[in-house]
């Protein structure tokens, strides 16, 4: 059997690549015009397949992507062809939902707020601006202005569009946090001991009306595509936030941008958006309620390493006749 790689990868990897592989030829190609010759008669290819690649395998029964998104990876041809097809989901489930909980704390305890307040050297409780110190001597009679400007997390609801991988973390945490967890999902049915009831996408109304936090952590697929227009953002609370860690293209920046200038939301927290980069000029960068981050909620130092752990596991359970563990639907793009 024979693997071909295209773009080539460092001697590192290409090392470990030839151990997994086994007896398996491997060809890391220089260029596209080795890698349409090798492709030829290859059964299995990593990184950057095209059509004029795929045009060229005679024999490919397995293409393995590089990236755990597939929008700017599939064409018609590929989505056809009988090749199993595998990406790189799960590697930074983690580190997404951590930065999920990240912006869930900073809009519960309004720390966003009072980031913007420390570097003006200035002592304002939200809630109370004015506020300098806090009687005690009677003990709390009642619940303060200052005090209803912070949420109790343990009081909320947290609702995940999405439950993969990613959708999955963040369901744990929530829960960690004493949250509510909601969830909608086509294909994911219960996260266990946490979500027993993740129900699909035609009750995404519901989980919207009943969620102070709607996370998105949906893929872009043809479905997802635009799935956040006005009508969603009307059917949730005028208290909640939205989080989009998943795509851009799901929410449509005009009406959230729209939507969050009438208060028919309460806030955003966006590490991905319709364009990238989100132009310096554009009314979210000043807006008091939005958390914004440069698409990085993946960024973590354990992602070079799990994504090599990914690509030989595969390539050895190809060597040995079984399915990748990362096996995709080409044509629900997930």
């Amino acid at each position: 059997m024979k693997l071909v790689i295209h773009p080539p990868i460092d001697d590192h990897r290409l090392r470990a690549v030839q151990l997994a592989a086994d007896t398996m030829c491997v060809v890391n190609a220089e260029t596209q015009d080795r890698a349409i010759e090798e492709i030829s008669d290859a059964d299995a290819f990593f990184g950057k397949i095209t059509p004029g690649l795929l045009a060229a395998a005679g024999q490919l029964r397995w293409v393995q992507s590089p990236t755990a998104s597939l929008e700017h990876y599939l064409f018609p041809a590929l989505i056809e062809h009988p090749c199993r097809l595998s990406n790189m989901r799960g590697l930074f489930s983690d580190v997404i939902a951590d930065h999920v909980m990240g912006f869930v704390l900073c809009f519960a305890r309004n720390l966003h707020t009072y980031f913007q307040r420390q570097q003006q050297s200035r002592w304002a409780p939200v809630g109370n601006e004015m506020l300098t110190e806090f009687p005690n001597d009677a003990g709390p009679a009642s619940v303060s202005p200052v005090d209803a400007a912070h949420m109790h997390l343990a009081d909320t609801t947290l609702g995940v569009v999405g439950v993969g991988h990613i959708g999955r973390e963040i369901c744990l945490r929530a829960a960690a946090f004493g949250m509510t967890v909601r969830g909608v999902d086509p294909v994911c049915r219960n996260v266990p001991g946490v979500v027993e009831d993740v129900q699909g996408v035609a009750d995404l109304p519901g989980l919207l009306a009943e969620s102070d936090f709607v996370v998105i952590a949906a893929p872009h697929t043809p479905q997802t595509e635009k799935m956040f227009r006005t009508a969603q953002f009307q059917q949730m609370k005028n208290s909640a936030y939205l989080i989009n860690i998943g795509r851009g293209i799901i929410v449509d920046l005009q009406d959230l941008t729209e939507s969050l200038q009438s208060g028919q939301i309460s806030g955003a927290a966006l590490d991905v958006f319709e364009t990238e980069p989100l132009p310096p000029d554009h009314p979210l960068w000043q807006m008091q309620n939005v958390i914004i981050t440069p698409h990085m909620a993946a960024a973590s130092p354990r992602v070079s390493e799990r994504h090599l752990a990914t690509l030989l596991e595969n390539i050895r359970r190809f060597a040995a006749g079984q399915p990748p563990t990362t096996l995709v639907d080409k044509r629900q793009w997930f």
